[in-house]
């Protein structure tokens, strides 16, 4: 049946059109390792000259008080998890955790935060970073604190899959039955991959985001795994390679040279089929039906609920 058919099959249904989505997305593993590369260039062994908060809900800890971290030298930059560490004389850590909007920034020194994006700035000699965060909803996060015991409790537990053996990838990966999706984005099993990336890892393994991790074979887990180090460091290389001597300032999860994610309905790279998506609550799922699902389309909870039968389970069905 055509896709005029499967959409003209009642009223209902002939309302429906489906829309593209702009979702904005948590920065994950290879843009974060891109903006701590870029801080390292310009604050590491330098002093935090002060910290202003231009909106006080950013801070999350009152003990120590931020004037403990003011001269502080930056002794190191660490990422755990999805979160950006600032490792400071005196045992202080400056944890920032950019969430879905929040964004760094690199300025003049002395810049003021923008207008009401703006949440926190920190003074360096040479500059200040600052911390944004579109839109209404306040989610990014600020901690300062004290030891390194305090900083394990940031962290969710998961592996860094560009640090793992395949040994350990294969632990983490079946220690629950999740499907594909879900495991490469819990950050108790995996470290620092989410909904852009993961769709990306999947389509390089050419494995279903719906398959369930226990039924996967040793060789799957061998792909899978190749493909994450490959995907990680290949987008790592590219955005360093962007940003070249600069600051990131378009850090987003739709990027040009995506093979799916955020590309429904373009052609695949590899084999030229558009590319299929499962929306669910906040978050969309990309994937290429010919190259992972054996050209079986995934069920689209709210969609194949409205279409019922109607629904195309194939390519060839649209």
């Amino acid at each position: 049946m055509s896709r005029a058919g499967w959409i003209a099959r009642s009223s209902r249904q002939a309302r429906w059109r489906p829309q593209e989505r702009t979702v904005t997305a948590v920065p994950e593993l290879p843009d974060l390792a891109v903006y701590l590369e870029c801080l390292g260039r310009r604050v590491l062994g330098e002093p935090l000259e002060r910290i202003r908060i231009a909106n006080p809900f950013v801070l999350r800890t009152v003990d120590p008080p931020l004037r403990a971290a003011e001269g502080a030298r930056v002794a190191a930059l660490r990422r755990v998890g999805k979160r950006i560490v600032l490792a400071l004389e005196g045992d202080l850590f400056i944890v920032i955790h950019l969430m879905i909007a929040g964004r760094l920034r690199w300025r003049a020194r002395g810049a003021k935060p923008p207008g009401r994006i703006g949440l926190a700035a920190f003074d360096f000699p040479a500059g200040t970073l600052l911390l944004t965060e579109a839109g209404s909803t306040r989610r990014a996060s600020l901690h300062l604190l004290r030891g390194e015991a305090a900083l394990r409790g940031q962290d969710p537990g998961g592996i860094e899959v560009l640090e793992s053996s395949l040994e350990q990838f294969r632990d983490a990966l079946l220690k629950e039955n999740h499907t594909l999706k879900r495991a490469l984005t819990d950050p108790r099993l995996l470290s620092g991959i989410g909904n852009a990336y993961s769709d990306e890892i999947l389509h390089a393994a050419r494995l279903s985001p719906l398959k369930l991790t226990r039924v996967l074979s040793d060789a799957e887990v061998d792909r899978l795994h190749r493909a994450a180090r490959a995907t990680l460091d290949g987008w790592i290389e590219r955005l360093r390679r962007d940003v070249g001597d600069g600051f990131p300032e378009k850090v987003t999860a739709f990027r040009d040279g995506m093979a799916v994610h955020g590309r429904y309905r373009k052609p695949c790279p590899a084999c030229g089929a558009p590319v299929q998506r499962i929306v669910y609550a906040d978050n969309e799922t990309n994937y290429c039906a010919r190259c992972q699902t054996g050209g079986r389309r995934l069920a689209d909870r709210a969609l194949s609920r409205l279409l019922g039968e109607d629904w195309p389970r194939t390519l060839e069905d649209e």
